[in-house]
C-alpha cells in the first residue's frame, strides 16, 4: 500500500461525519497513549458517537487499542481503568473458539504473541458481537460486529516489537511511577517479535477489501 493512499484525520479537532467515509475502502482507528475513552472530552465522547454510526452503516472498519475500547462503548459494551492489570509489552493471546473460525483471525495460531500498551479494559463486550481473542490479565482482546466487516483488537497488530518498545521509551517517566523503576525497566526489556499478529491487518485488508 502506498502510504498516500492514507489520509489521517485528528479526531480532536475534526468533527467526524459518514460522509467523511465517502471515497473510501475501510476506517483504521488506532491507539492513544495521552487520552482514554474514558476521558470527559467531547471530542472523545462524539467520536464514540461517530463509531456507532459507523457501524449502523457496515462500514469497513479495523479498531485498535483506543479504538477497541470505542468502539466496545459505542455499541453499548463497558470499560473500566484498571492500572493493576494493566499490559505493556509483549504479551501472549490466545484465540477463543470463534477466533479459530474467523475469516481473518483463523490464519493465527492458537496461541500467540501480540504487543500491548493499555490500563483501560473492556470488562463486558456488547451484544452483537463476536468475541476473537483474550489473554490472561484482559479476557477480551479482540472482537468482529457480527455480520459486518468490523473487527477491532485491544492489542496492537500495526506495532512491531521494536515499535512498541520506542513506543515504551517515549512513556517511560510514566510507567516508572506505575510500576516502580525496577518493574518498568523488566517489562521494557520483556519486548519480543509477534510476527502472527503483524499479519492481521494484511489479512483484514485481503479478505474484507479484496
Amino acid at each position: 500500500m502506498d502510504p498516500a493512499q492514507i489520509h489521517c484525520v485528528d479526531l480532536l479537532t475534526t468533527v467526524l461525519t459518514p460522509e467523511i467515509l465517502k471515497g473510501r475502502d475501510a476506517l483504521l482507528v488506532g491507539g492513544s497513549g495521552d487520552y482514554s475513552v474514558l476521558d470527559p472530552n467531547p471530542s472523545i465522547r462524539r467520536f464514540i458517537d461517530f463509531l456507532g454510526e459507523v457501524c449502523v452503516l457496515g462500514f469497513p472498519t479495523f479498531a485498535s487499542c483506543f479504538g477497541f475500547q470505542a468502539l466496545a462503548l459505542a455499541l453499548g459494551g463497558e470499560v473500566v481503568s484498571d492500572p493493576a492489570r494493566a499490559e505493556v509489552g509483549s504479551y501472549t493471546l490466545q484465540l477463543t473458539d470463534t477466533g479459530r473460525k474467523d475469516p481473518v483471525f483463523q490464519a493465527l495460531p492458537q496461541k500467540f504473541i501480540a504487543q500491548l500498551g493499555h490500563k483501560d479494559h473492556v470488562t463486558a463486550l456488547p451484544a452483537g458481537v463476536l468475541h476473537l481473542a483474550g489473554s490472561a490479565l484482559s479476557p477480551f482482546q479482540a472482537l468482529r460486529v457480527a455480520g459486518k466487516p468490523i473487527y477491532a483488537t485491544q492489542f496492537h497488530p500495526e506495532l512491531t516489537w521494536k515499535d512498541n518498545r520506542q513506543r515504551y521509551l517515549r512513556y517511560m517517566s510514566t510507567y516508572g511511577a506505575l510500576f516502580g523503576e525496577a518493574e518498568a525497566q523488566e517489562r521494557l526489556e520483556s519486548h519480543v517479535p509477534g510476527p502472527e499478529a503483524n499479519t492481521l491487518l494484511a489479512g483484514f485488508a485481503r479478505t474484507v477489501l479484496s
